[in-house]
């Protein structure tokens, strides 16, 4: 209460419309139907650890790297396509019609950055691109620059929702998120009243067209937008704008898997299609249900998740196993008939490893999921998947150095592949096939201390551990501040210190991982008994005071892991994992001429953490004995008599997130047992 009685007096001197500027990334303070709050953006600094080191390259490499490359022209046109369109310069409109919501992505992390640091420079950056953005716009709220220029220039070449491929929609959400974002940061309504015109326009748009374009729909990211253009606003036409996008998509004629529109959404119960646009959808309507509640959603919602972790997702968290396919539910097995899919969900188990897709935007949109479905429930299996992606699926997506990027991410990686993937992958600082991964990657990367905390009517939840502080206020009232000290991922040990607590008990929430089998917890040097078990939250209900210390430990061994053997590219082979990291072999480690595929790792191995450094980053390795199968020449050979000969062979094994930093190399993560 006293937190939004201070920001409406705050707002009051603001100027012109109230709205709710509670400063959290997903705004869920006023959902009825949401169980967890996230804390402020400017809540968690990280201070240490793995997430400091994360967050110091953010600060000075992927954000001002990445702004120089959407400003330069001659690498990337984005930027100057906001100028050509505003009237600022001349030319052509260039790159993928989705570049404007690669800026709106980026401009998001910025005001994410900026949030913590208050750094004036990226400040300045903001409110000049907002400027040009802002003068692009069409008086109706329309804005999408491959259009606004070709109106500039009088061609009719380019017009509005004329093609189903601009992303229009998807440019827009990006835009409204950015908009909320900046707002909530800065106070200043400048991308906000942008966002405002356009999700006006778009809410006009769809009372007076034909539900055929829903289609335009090809990458959702608006139904979060409009969710939180309607908790900044509190204008409800956003949120039943949210709700008839929703409705129709069950209008649309001769739909398609790909895109999930050839039935409607709550006839929906598997993941189909398109991975990004499938995890961007799903999250959108856990927002939707936020507010309102509609159990029709939600259970399509808890089936679709079953399907995607049980038989969809990989060990890494990646989402999308197929380049290209065809559908297994939307076909009639005639040719002519039969769905084609792009960068898609296959058929359930089907995970191959070298020609895995997992686009990076898929693994993040599987997090915006996960997250949003934590918030409603407080269940901790969705904790584990924002765990999952963030520390593998997600984090591999860049370099250590924060400047360059994979766009797809697959469990393993041979030179000798007889053909080309269209995306053949190494990290590169540009992505001319697609761009829209960087921008993704680097302000989820801003966002990550957003994902650590939220609180309740209870208290205070722990999610992520790691070197962190936190400020926060309780929702009934009275001042918070925690410090955390960790090593984790590496080390199991997480210490907390409470500096400041309000008079009255309340609950802290300590999340014990999916993967933890054992833990130890100690409260003022006291041993405390765990009733949670693995993936469950312990609640410690006390009156706290400034000085405590809570002491959690959970056990880190090194782990093995096997596939349903239903997962025919996995069957009798095995992972490695250590705590929440996926761990791979890598030719780079190998001697000269040894093949990553030639090594098995035994059930009874003596695999040690040993701590290096790589592209200036510290990592924990896994080192000890693999066995090695001699060399073979399969030349002209399909297949050959096994070989029993096996030779002990020293091997280091390297975060999946990590691969790839030393030049171009061999990979994969499973190995034979």
């Amino acid at each position: 209460m006293y937190k939004r009685i201070h920001l409406f007096f705050f707002l009051l001197g603001l100027g012109g419309s109230v709205y709710s500027q509670d400063n959290s990334l997903v705004n869920t303070s006023n959902s009825t139907h949401a169980k967890l709050q996230p804390v402020n953006m400017n809540a968690v600094v990280w201070t240490s650890g793995f997430w400091g080191e994360r967050m110091q390259v953010c600060k000075d490499s992927m954000v001002p790297n990445l702004w120089r490359t959407y400003t330069d022209a001659n690498v990337s046109h984005a930027y100057k396509n906001f100028e050509i369109a505003a009237g600022k310069d001349t030319g052509s409109h260039s790159g993928p019609p989705f570049h404007d919501g690669d800026f709106y992505k980026l401009l998001e992390g910025v005001a994410k950055l900026y949030a913590v640091t208050k750094d004036k420079k990226l400040e300045t950056m903001m409110d000049t691109a907002i400027a040009t953005i802002a003068a692009c716009q069409r008086p109706d709220g329309y804005i999408h620059t491959p259009v606004l220029i070709e109106e500039r220039k009088q061609t009719n070449k380019e017009r509005a929702f004329a093609d189903r491929l601009n992303f229009e929609t998807y440019n827009l959400g990006h835009l409204m998120t950015a908009g909320c974002v900046h707002y909530r940061v800065t106070g200043k309504k400048t991308l906000l009243n942008v966002a405002i015109k356009a999700a006006d326009y778009l809410d006009a748009f769809y009372k007076r067209s034909s539900p055929e374009l829903a289609r335009n729909a090809i990458c959702p990211s608006h139904y979060m937008g409009v969710v939180e253009m309607y908790r900044t606003t509190k204008d409800p036409k956003y949120l039943q704008l949210a709700i008839n996008l929703i409705n129709i998509r069950g209008l649309v004629e001769n739909g398609t898997d790909d895109n999930q529109d050839r039935i409607p959404f709550r006839q929906q119960k598997v993941a189909m299609g398109h991975a990004v646009r499938a995890n961007y959808l799903y999250a959108g309507v856990a927002d939707v249900y936020a507010e309102t509640g509609d159990d029709s959603l939600m259970d399509c919602l808890h089936s679709i998740w079953d399907d995607v972790v049980y038989r969809k997702m990989y060990v890494t968290g990646g989402c999308g196993a197929l380049y290209d396919g065809v559908s297994p539910y939307g076909t009639s097995y005639k040719p002519p008939y039969i769905q084609k899919t792009h960068q898609a969900y296959g058929r359930a188990y089907q995970l191959p490893n070298m020609t895995a897709h997992n686009e990076t935007c898929a693994n993040i949109g599987n997090l915006l999921w996960n997250w949003r479905m934590l918030l409603l429930s407080g269940d901790a299996k969705y904790a584990d998947v924002v765990e999952l992606e963030l520390y593998n699926a997600i984090l591999s997506g860049i370099s250590l150095d924060g400047n360059n990027f994979f766009y797809t991410n697959p469990l393993s990686a041979s030179a000798d592949f007889p053909y080309t993937l269209r995306w053949a992958g190494g990290r590169i600082p540009y992505i001319s096939l697609s761009n829209c991964c960087p921008p993704n990657t680097v302000r989820t990367m801003t966002q990550v201390s957003d994902y650590a905390y939220t609180t309740s009517d209870k208290g205070v939840w722990v999610h992520m551990y790691g070197g962190n502080k936190l400020s926060t206020q309780l929702e009934k009232g009275g001042e918070v501040e925690l410090s955390q000290q960790s090593n984790y991922p590496w080390d199991g040990a997480v210490k907390f210190t409470v500096n400041k607590a309000p008079a009255s008990a309340f609950s802290l929430f300590l999340r014990i991982p999916g993967w933890c089998k054992k833990a130890d917890l100690k409260v003022n040097g006291k041993p405390v008994t765990l009733k949670a078990k693995a993936a469950q939250y312990e609640e410690l209900n006390r009156t706290w005071k400034a000085g405590d210390v809570i002491e959690l430990n959970l056990s880190m061994p090194v782990t093995l892991i096997e596939s349903n053997p239903l997962v025919e590219e996995t069957r009798n082979q095995m992972a490695v994992k250590r705590g929440p990291i996926v761990y791979c072999l890598e030719s780079t480690d190998l001697p000269k001429g040894t093949n990553v595929f030639d090594i098995a790792i035994p059930v009874k191995n003596d695999l040690k953490p040993v701590m290096t450094t790589i592209s200036k980053s510290k990592i924990a390795t896994l080192q000890g004995t693999g066995l090695l199968q001699p060399k073979t020449d399969w030349s002209k050979a399909l297949y050959k008599e096994v070989r029993a000969t096996e030779t002990p062979i020293k091997i280091t094994m390297v975060p999946y997130y990590a691969w790839g930093n030393r030049g171009k190399s061999d990979m994969t993560v499973w190995v034979r047992k």
